[in-house]
């Protein structure tokens, strides 16, 4: 079971079968309040006390917050600080990668906001960072890079949920039995410990051709960490800090699981944030939002948003965290579909034909920093892919794949009519005017800690191997 803070409180939210209640009905009940003032607000200022409008807005918002449950982030416990220094090494390290050419950060830049910039990363034998990074056989890996942000409150990674923390808190992942009992017994975060077990495992990722590691045939999970650990036992620095971490316990005892584990807790240490505007206005500060956010805000709780992005980080709830939202595929794919570029989703961790084309909701907070959004990064605005949210069909139909990088703009499939037949239906009521959408932004800002804007700290000076590492500024 996770050594970090899970929330065993019971919800105590909206029905998420009820119909959506309309951003302009709630108006209609403070509109007695909004004739007592002829004061003319910017609607970017912070909510005056003695307002009587935001101090509607104020209490519309507590109310459904209280009634859907949302609260200010609960923060992991604190984390060793041995553990999190060898965590930080291997996740820089491009020891890792079968060519020593690409580290677990090289798409998960601290000064991108713990991505990369790009709609699809480009990983093992790419040249440069960032948005600028390229590969000279023109390569993708298949995925957009998901943001590292309080994974310690995520229980199911990558857009499909292939890994996850299960109801007893044991963890099922594609390793199967790979991952043995033992190995489980040192993930100490959950799921996110063992998230470092699978990327040294892709070939287009960080495995490559060429090398001893990709010697490996596919799904031979305990061969491939045994040989990493080889890699890593021949630098006395990797000896000592992995038996820093691990009192008692020698090196030659350890699995790949121990260094697993220690990324993981890098990860929980380093980019968990609870201090945005939202979450001190959660905790009671009225003054925190600003009268546009507040009617976001309200919006973001009364269109339809919450009906999957419900839990203190905004992804969703234990067996509602997949869903098509009508977005358009493009890039390598998956090899689903007649021409193997397609990417059914969920349905590949799980085999239901129902699961096709359903993604992972990710957490929001910090969104405002992370673009591009979607499972393909289809969005490189923020307001690009909330404007996709009013009315799906139409808006996927549309979709205007100029906005992504030339090599992948031939890609794009345009099986729309295959994405729409099994779409969410939840999602066809929504219809959001341009002023909504304009709210809806603001309140999606008031998501970010002004702390995660710049993360160049976290950054080491240098690891064990020797090797460079990726610094995009």
């Amino acid at each position: 079971m996770s050594h970090l803070q899970r929330d065993k409180r019971s919800p105590r939210r909206a029905n998420a079968n009820s119909p959506l209640r309309s951003p302009a009905a709630l108006l209609l009940a403070l509109a007695p309040m909004q004739a007592c003032t002829d004061d003319v607000v910017d609607p970017l200022d912070p909510v005056g006390p003695d307002d009587p409008v935001q101090t509607g807005l104020v209490a519309t918002v507590r109310e459904l917050a209280r009634e859907q449950d949302l609260r200010p982030v609960t923060l992991p416990a604190p984390v060793r600080g041995e553990l999190v220094t060898l965590g930080r090494a291997l996740a820089f390290d491009k020891i890792l990668s079968g060519n020593r050419d690409v580290s677990c950060m090289t798409c998960h830049l601290p000064t991108f906001a713990t991505g990369d910039g790009k709609s699809l990363p480009v990983g093992q034998g790419g040249e440069g960072l960032g948005p600028d990074r390229t590969h000279p056989d023109g390569q993708f890996t298949l995925r957009h890079s998901l943001a590292l942000f309080n994974l310690h409150r995520v229980r199911k990674f990558f857009w499909d949920g292939r890994l996850e923390e299960l109801d007893d808190g044991s963890i099922g992942s594609p390793a199967g039995e790979h991952l043995t009992s033992e190995m489980e017994a040192v993930l100490e975060f959950g799921a996110v410990s063992a998230a470092g077990l699978f990327p040294v495992s892709s070939r287009e990722e960080m495995l490559g051709p060429g090398n001893e590691l990709a010697e490996v045939p596919d799904g031979n999970f305990t061969e491939l960490w045994s040989r990493i650990m080889a890699r890593l036992g021949t630098i006395d620095e990797y000896r000592e800090l992995f038996e820093s971490a691990y009192p008692g316990t020698s090196f030659d005892d350890m699995t790949f699981a121990h260094a697993s584990n220690a990324i993981g807790g890098f990860f929980a240490s380093s980019f968990s944030f609870s201090d945005s505007p939202w979450d001190r206005f959660l905790g009671g500060d009225d003054d925190q939002l600003a009268e546009a956010q507040l009617r976001g805000a309200r919006n973001f709780m009364t269109v339809g948003c919450t009906k999957c992005h419900q839990t203190d980080v905004l992804d969703a709830r234990p067996g509602n965290e997949f869903h098509n939202d009508a977005l358009a595929q493009f890039g390598p794919g998956q090899g689903d579909g007649p021409t193997g570029t397609d990417d059914f989703g969920r349905e590949r961790a799980t085999g239901d034909p129902e699961d096709r084309r359903r993604f992972k909701t990710p957490p929001l907070r910090n969104v405002e920093l992370t673009a591009p959004y979607g499972h393909v990064g289809q969005f490189v605005t923020l307001r690009g892919f909330v404007e996709h949210y009013n009315n799906v069909d139409s808006t996927l139909v549309a979709y205007d794949v100029s906005q992504v990088e030339a090599l992948l703009r031939p890609t794009l499939l345009h099986n729309y009519d295959e994405i729409l037949a099994t779409r969410d239906t939840m999602l066809l009521p929504i219809r959001l005017e341009e002023a909504e959408v304009d709210d809806l932004i603001e309140f999606l800002k008031a998501l970010t800690d002004d702390a995660a804007r710049d993360l160049s700290a976290v950054t080491p000076a240098s690891v064990p191997s020797g090797l460079p590492i990726d610094r995009s500024r």
